[in-house]
């Protein structure tokens, strides 16, 4: 087995700084789509993710092309127009926030769950939830080799699946589980989008730390 070099100090700190600075970005520079030896290599540091049962449950479409973004833009705002009537008072609200950049980013990326490979290792008590937590692995290494380069993504899951699945002709058993907006930004936001704008606030970790029952031990 080689050994792989512990990281150093500073290769530790700019780690710990791209996790901070990652960003769900809804704001994109209108230009040319990715040179591929680059998005090449984003989609490596994705391939890269743990997976449970090394079922790598994810797979990546690409629809850069102008004539995919009008496409799949309307089936974007069917679902926004569905989430504002579902948020009651909040409705308006929610309709002034910036949702996606399916027209203005570099790259549109198809996120999907393909049908179950029969994987038990690992998650045969938890089949789906499993599939879901690596593709999310999968998407978090995308978001954070992006950043590295400075560029920005956006994780769009307002979309009705069935649709999207019929629209992109998946085969029988594959979920679209989102549109990812990928390219340069103007600005990386300060903190999350839905903070500046005041819709909702992080929580404190304590909040989310659970207290495990007390059993005399």
């Amino acid at each position: 087995m080689s050994l792989i070099p512990p990281f150093t100090p500073e290769q530790a700190a700019t780690v710990r700084q791209a996790i901070a600075l990652r960003r769900d970005c809804r704001h994109f520079l209108p230009g040319p789509t990715l040179p591929d030896a680059q998005l090449e290599r984003l989609l490596q540091a994705a391939h890269q993710a743990p997976s449970v049962g090394l079922m790598q449950p994810w797979r990546f479409m690409r629809l850069s092309t102008p004539a995919w973004r009008e496409r799949l833009a309307p089936l974007v705002e069917a679902e926004r127009q569905a989430t504002a009537a579902a948020l009651g008072a909040r409705a308006d609200e929610f309709l002034r926030l910036k949702v996606e950049g399916l027209r203005d980013c570099a790259e549109l990326l198809a996120l999907i769950l393909p049908p179950d490979d029969g994987t038990v290792f690992g998650r045969r008590t938890l089949p789906q939830e499993m599939a879901l937590c690596s593709a999310g692995a999968a998407v978090q290494n995308l978001w954070l080799a992006a950043r590295v380069e400075n560029l920005g993504l956006g994780w769009v899951s307002m979309f009705e699946p069935q649709a999207l699945a019929r629209v992109l002709e998946l085969p029988h058993g594959a979920l679209p589980l989102g549109l990812l907006c990928l390219g340069p930004v103007p600005a990386f936001y300060e903190h999350p989008l839905l903070e500046q704008t005041g819709w909702r606030q992080r929580r404190p970790l304590q909040d989310l730390l659970m207290k495990a029952p007390d059993h005399g031990n």
